[in-house]
């Protein structure tokens, strides 16, 4: 509210000001990045990201097929192709055999991929150093899509900071939020400078309103950045109760025969825990993933599946797509439990008592 106030009282509403300048010094700081442009979305740094790497109609993009529709919408707004690549078994994320298979598949057919945009799904570190070897020898930019993942680390290393270009959301459901919003972080300058260019309608420098460029309405408002700025103060707090919830599922679900969580594969990994999630195999456990969800969405508690892949997606089944099965045996057995950083003691009791019963505990 302190922020929210002074952007009243200075009469900064608009999509600049000084809540913005700090918001972005914050996520910077936050992440170890030199630069951030606060944006009205992950879904427009992905988008300004693609723009600024010269990805136009007939291009090919390499991405996560498991991934929420939002991280391939833009390649498909350039008029580009995304080429989708399933998941490892490890950390469920882009499966760096299977990427580079693909890089060499695609030469061979004469393309020349423009981009990788690799997803830190659920806040889970991808494997970077692989991913991004394969990316540097290979000469393709890598952009990480790291909307779930804020607060994660991969080697101590803010997810986001790998790549050319890291994206950032700060949608309602997310870790932090701004009600809606998201960020470009980036140590080129330049990158960042051009982000901010092209989000404010790619405006050149002149008395009279002049363009030279396409641009687009991408700016974060003042009143958002506040808010920001604010839930920045409290991110490594939602960071540890998120953590903290995920032990405590551990903790009662640990004698379920069949389940298996979403886990940290090494001491190298840092998830945020943005959700906890499972896997669950119905011949053990009693019951699926659908039977698990009814049960709660019965008491009035909300879950989810798992992210259905891309290349079942209708409106994506068209485009190549280099899949090994893990992807759609997630989707098939697994489900988000319920996460949020603000559940009380009586929430999880409430929680508990479903997953007593539907398990037989």
């Amino acid at each position: 509210m302190k922020y929210i106030e002074q952007a009243f009282r200075e009469n900064w509403i608009a999509p600049l000001g000084p809540n913005v300048n700090g918001f972005e010094e914050a996520l910077s700081s936050y992440c170890g990045a030199k630069h951030a442009a606060a944006l009205s979305s992950g879904t427009a740094a992905i988008h300004l990201a693609l723009i600024m790497l010269g990805v136009q109609a007939g291009d090919e993009v390499l991405t996560s097929t498991f991934t929420f529709s939002a991280t391939i919408n833009p390649i498909i707004y350039q008029g580009a192709v995304p080429v989708l690549i399933d998941s490892e078994t490890d950390t469920w994320n882009m499966d760096p055999d299977l990427l580079e298979k693909t890089i060499q598949d695609r030469r061979k057919q004469g393309k020349r991929p423009k981009a990788i945009i690799v997803v830190h799904l659920y806040g889970m570190p991808a494997k970077m150093d692989r991913i991004q070897d394969i990316a540097d020898r290979y000469n393709i930019p890598l952009i990480e899509d790291a909307a779930e993942a804020l607060g994660a680390r991969y080697d101590g290393k803010a997810l986001g900071t790998f790549g050319l270009m890291g994206v950032l959301s700060f949608n309602g459901n997310k870790i932090i939020t701004t009600s809606g919003g998201g960020a470009l972080i980036s140590d080129e300058k330049k990158l960042i400078d051009q982000a901010r260019f092209l989000a404010t309608q790619a405006r050149d420098k002149a008395v009279h309103y002049q363009h030279t460029q396409l641009g687009y309405n991408y700016r974060m408002s003042n009143i958002l950045a506040g808010i920001g700025r604010g839930q920045m103060e409290a991110l490594d707090s939602m960071v540890h109760r998120r953590r903290e919830i995920n032990t405590w599922y551990r903790q009662v679900l640990k004698e379920v025969p069949g389940l298996v969580f979403h886990t940290e594969p090494s001491e190298q990994y840092q998830s945020n825990f943005w959700l906890t999630c499972i896997l669950l195999d119905p011949r053990k456990c009693g019951t699926d993933r659908e039977g698990l969800r009814l049960a709660l969405e019965k008491d009035n508690i909300e879950s989810r599946p798992l992210w259905k892949p891309m290349h079942l997606q209708p409106v994506y089944s068209s485009f190549p797509a280099y899949v090994n099965g893990n992807s759609e045996k997630l989707f098939q057995d697994g489900l988000c439990l319920p996460s949020g950083s603000n559940l009380k003691e009586e929430d999880l009791a409430r929680i508990l008592d479903v997953l007593l019963r539907e398990f037989r505990l």
